[in-house]
């Protein structure tokens, strides 16, 4: 049998994954080059940006968006993104304050907080699952419900409900201190979590069949079913760990400010995706992980420290995130996406 017009099987088996190999490292290159880049920058024209302070502050705020960017990071590996995140991040910021004024101890209630957060997000990956995958406007609408509830709940209390958005109770000591960078060890406790959270989400994409079960959803669903692996478990687990990772950032940033406010996840809404796409990560599922949001996580609050040493208005330093991803789509978009190597 002649074997003209015919490719070596081994060797196509392996071009999908030499080619995702390439596009990772490509992708892993070009964010640590402008970490570097923006680094060198910072240092080079802002007083103090080597500071002890400065570096103690900046892990912190990294370490708030780089748990939060967790959950957006899973979503993303399927093809799906988590909009709710910063509603169940408000919701659970100030649902923990009332439950505290409540009587109900620290403890329980961050236990309480943290499941609550993440029945929602299985909620919103079971009913995006459902619903063809319609993530977007299945997880805006479910946050913009759930936070709209739990203020609510909150104001049907009185004085001791939320006022403008917030609400005041006294928040422990050891929570305080938790997200506090001027801890007696040296470092915030929730950055060294966070460190923990990193090393234990790689492990979970790169070592267990979980993961590469993310990965083969997101790169091709049709095949991913026919090789049982379930869309409707692996969304509602995935959108579930987004919950809970968003919940546990409202937490902690309870002990950061000392009190609840409802609006304190919006920023979060814009930068969790901005962290994933800027490290490389695809938004339409198969490519990236977590290692890589984390690059995208440094960048950004680098950018932010670098924007605020000039002075810059929130507004105008709004603008210049926003236009940082425009380049960012044009780049990582030329490769193709996974299910286009089959």
């Amino acid at each position: 049998m002649s074997m003209a017009g015919s490719a070596d099987p081994r060797v196509s088996a392996r071009r999908p994954t030499l080619w995702a190999s390439i596009v990772e490292h490509w992708s892993t290159g070009m964010a640590c080059a402008v970490l570097v880049a923006l680094i060198a920058f910072g240092a080079a024209t802002i007083d103090g940006f080597w500071s002890l302070l400065n570096l103690r502050s900046n892990l912190v705020f990294a370490s708030f968006l780089g748990i939060a960017t967790i959950g957006q990071t899973l979503c993303a590996l399927i093809g799906g993104l988590d909009l709710s995140i910063p509603f169940v991040l408000g919701a659970a910021n100030v649902g923990l304050v009332k439950l505290m004024n409540e009587g109900v101890p620290s403890g329980l209630g961050i236990v309480i907080v943290l499941v609550l957060g993440g029945l929602i997000g299985a909620f919103n990956g079971a009913l995006s699952q459902r619903l063809r995958e319609q993530s977007l406007v299945v997880t805006l609408g479910v946050g913009n419900a759930v936070l709209g509830l739990v203020q609510i709940l909150v104001s049907s209390s009185g004085v001791s409900g939320i006022s403008g958005g917030t609400i005041e109770g006294k928040i422990p000591k050891w929570i305080e201190g938790f997200s506090s960078f001027n801890h007696a060890i040296g470092i915030a406790p929730a950055v060294i979590l966070w460190v923990a959270l990193i090393v234990l989400t790689i492990l979970l994409l790169r070592r267990t069949w979980l993961g590469r079960s993310l990965y083969a959803l997101g790169g091709n669903p049709t095949a991913a079913e026919r090789v049982k692996v379930s869309s409707r478990w692996t969304w509602t687990l995935v959108f579930g760990a987004s919950g809970v990772t968003a919940a546990l950032t409202g937490i902690l940033l309870l002990g950061y400010t000392g009190s609840g406010y409802a609006g304190v996840g919006d920023p979060y809404l814009f930068t969790t995706i901005a962290a994933v796409l800027i490290g490389g990560t695809s938004l339409v599922g198969g490519r990236g992980g977590y290692g890589l949001s984390v690059l995208g996580v440094l960048i950004l609050t680098v950018l932010q420290t670098i924007l605020s040493g000039y002075s810059l208005s929130q507004a105008a330093q709004e603008a210049i995130l926003g236009a940082l991803i425009i380049p960012t789509v044009a780049l990582y978009a030329r490769s193709p996406h996974p299910r286009m190597l089959i």
